[in-house]
């Protein structure tokens, strides 16, 4: 058996998982939707490491990935916002939803181009993680009843902020090795958004915790940059 069949077909599985989300979405099933997206990036994790493992890692294979992920990270998410409340603000909603999808697309095309350039870092939000905070505020959100109307136009503005942490030049730990140096009181301010967040949504305290992981994560990169600034490091 060709051995890059196991890493190609979970790459593959992350395109579906995405199909399968705007699909869920389209129909009205916005739960489903937000899951299929969580477990487009269950493939997008094991397509990687498979791939490596297995020792075919190719060009072709780098392609396919990114090509899902602008679909499953980042048509998906947009498609998610835009029926969960961007419809309602009318031309300013599908500007929100057309501007995520945008920038996820310039993230995926700038990560491709500086894989020699950038080490130890993500140079902005990477697309995964933005289009699960998409999912999991939307899981969170259905869990708790949340009413949206209560924050108005709050909720295409956060859209449109996460869209652009993607294409920021915010440096976001990579977790494999030397890279940012992570800060104390970054990593506080992390922690008190997440314990918010599951105290915030302790009735769908299971979403809260997902939730709560990718919007640390996201608060993180940016007061841990602009302390790394401040001090003169990266």
């Amino acid at each position: 058996m060709n051995k890059s069949l196991i890493p190609n077909g979970l790459t593959s599985m992350n395109l579906v998982f995405g199909m399968c989300s705007i699909i869920s979405t389209f129909n009205g099933c916005l739960s489903v939707g937000a899951i299929c997206i969580l477990l487009a990036l269950v493939a997008d994790g094991l397509d990687g490491r498979s791939a490596r493992a297995l020792n075919v890692s190719s060009e072709i294979g780098k392609e396919m990935d990114s090509l899902c992920d602008l679909v499953s990270f980042g048509a998906a998410p947009a498609m998610l916002a835009y029926k969960l409340q961007l419809a309602d603000f009318g031309i300013f909603g599908g500007v929100a939803a057309i501007f995520f999808a945008l920038c996820g697309m310039w993230r995926l095309a700038r990560f491709n181009v500086n894989t020699t350039v950038v080490h130890g870092y993500f140079m902005g939000l990477a697309i995964p993680a933005g289009g699960c905070l998409i999912a999991t505020s939307t899981l969170l959100i259905n869990a708790v009843g949340y009413n949206l109307d209560e924050i108005s136009y709050a909720y295409p503005v956060i859209v449109m902020v996460v869209a652009y942490l993607m294409v920021s030049t915010v440096h976001y730990p990579d977790f494999k090795g030397d890279g940012e140096r992570m800060n104390i009181l970054a990593k506080l301010v992390a922690a008190v958004i997440f314990v918010l967040i599951l105290w915030l949504g302790r009735d769908g305290i299971g979403y809260a915790v997902l939730f709560g992981i990718f919007a640390a994560y996201a608060v993180f990169g940016i007061v841990n940059h602009g302390l790394n600034l401040l001090s003169g490091g990266k």
